[in-house]
């Protein structure tokens, strides 16, 4: 795997309000990794995510992309690293008026001179690598939740994105299309080399898919760990690391059973 740093963030400090969440946290992501980040509720996941997407600007310190600060001059730098990403949200955040294929043709109409044709060739490409080429005329609500999830994936490939965001691509699913969206997005990283982040609380995911986490902690406000899962898992360097790792249930789903963690 490359090393080549991707993104970085320096010495990041945030919150919302008075609410210090953040307080100077570094870390990188490296070019085709699948980088997962992990905590309890509240641990600043969503808002470190928000951050990396420039959703947020930071208090203090910097996000980079390729290098550069996507806060630094007008807002091109901005522009262009969103043009580089793709983000699956938890929801799948699907329009219910309009059909997959119509879905995942949305990025294209609005960010390529694409013909119409080339549009729909790229939209149909997308919704056959997550295997949903004969749902493309189906609406969201005439499919499963799984599948809009793949759905939502496919659109968040529609662009070619050097990253994938994930939040919480389990949510909501039951162990066995879990386990199938894990596959999927392995599959897409090794055969594509895109980058993923993402963030999930779900034991089997992190061991299934990443190759390396990293976790962050409330009272530190910021990284309390990081390695791979079965490094942290075998020698965590804290109790709450411990704790996190050592939850009952995890050789279950690695047999294929249901360990949600929960």
């Amino acid at each position: 795997m490359s090393r080549e740093v991707l993104i970085a963030v320096e010495g990041l400090t945030g919150g919302y309000g008075d609410l210090e969440v953040l307080r100077s946290v570094s870390i990188e992501v490296y070019r085709g990794e699948v980088l997962v980040i992990v905590g309890r509720s509240g641990c600043g996941k969503s808002t470190l995510m928000n951050y990396l997407l420039g959703l947020a600007k930071p208090w203090k310190g910097r996000v980079l992309f390729e290098g550069r600060d996507i806060w630094e001059g007008d807002g091109s730098q901005l522009t262009r690293a969103r043009m580089s990403w793709g983000v699956l949200f938890q929801s799948g955040a699907l329009l219910g008026s309009l059909t997959l294929l119509e879905n995942v043709l949305l990025p294209l109409e609005e960010f390529t001179d694409l013909t119409p044709q080339a549009r729909e060739f790229v939209a149909r490409r997308k919704l056959d690598i997550v295997g949903l080429s004969p749902f493309s005329d189906s609406y969201p609500l005439e499919v499963s939740g799984g599948m809009q999830k793949r759905a939502g994936l496919a659109r968040a490939m529609a662009l070619d994105p050097d990253v994938l965001f994930f939040d919480e691509p389990s949510a909501g699913l039951d162990p066995v299309t879990s386990a199938e969206l894990d596959e999927l997005i392995l599959r897409i990283n090794r055969t594509f080399g895109t980058t993923m982040v993402l963030v999930t609380h779900e034991l089997a995911s992190i061991f299934a898919i990443s190759d390396r986490v990293v976790m962050l902690d409330e009272d530190a406000k910021g990284v309390i760990a990081e390695g791979t899962a079965a490094d942290l898992r075998a020698d965590p360097p804290d109790g709450h690391v411990a704790a996190f790792f050592g939850r009952q249930g995890l050789k279950g789903r690695e047999a294929g059973e249901d360990v949600s963690g929960s």
